[in-house]
């Protein structure tokens, strides 16, 4: 694998990572997953086919994407019919009712505009904070207390509504 490529390769994994660790159940199998994607990445790349930058991470989520459809297979073939099933957990409505959704988007509304952007990206994007303070134009640090301060103004607003979160 050449110079240019091992690079390209390298600059994505991180990307690819978080990809796969947020559909996967541990931390272990996101490093199997991604190992492997970056394995077939190499085999690829032997075949010298010149690929943009933005392409080569196209074809890497496709990868990855496949290879979690696989692994997924595999757990549940694993699974035979005496094992027990799967417990899901209760959704937040189930467990909670539609008020508290309510009470939940009041609450993120009620938050100064630089601090529910942030929370908004963190939970629901899955940004992490320095992709956060990179995309808003302030620090890591900034991104972080804006979050917490955030978060905390919620959570008060949840207490005094009568709702522990």
């Amino acid at each position: 694998m050449g110079g240019l490529a091992a690079e390209g390769l390298r600059r994505h994994y991180d990307l690819v990572f978080r990809y796969v660790r947020r559909r996967t159940r541990s931390h272990g199998e996101a490093e199997d997953v991604t190992q492997d994607v970056f394995a077939a990445a190499a085999a690829a790349l032997a075949h010298d086919v010149p690929l943009t930058d933005e392409q080569t991470l196209a074809w890497l989520y496709t990868v990855a994407r496949r290879r979690l459809v696989d692994e997924t297979r595999r757990a549940t073939r694993r699974i035979g019919p005496t094992d027990a099933p799967l417990e899901l957990a209760p959704t937040p409505e189930s467990e909670y009712g539609p008020a508290v959704a309510q009470e939940i988007g009041r609450a993120l509304a009620e938050l100064p505009d630089p601090q529910r952007e942030v929370v908004l990206l963190k939970l629901f994007d899955g940004l992490s904070f320095a992709e956060i303070g990179a995309r808003l134009a302030i620090t890591e640090a900034a991104a972080k207390m804006r979050c917490v301060r955030g978060l905390e103004q919620v959570r008060s607003s949840l207490r005094r509504e009568g709702i522990e979160p």
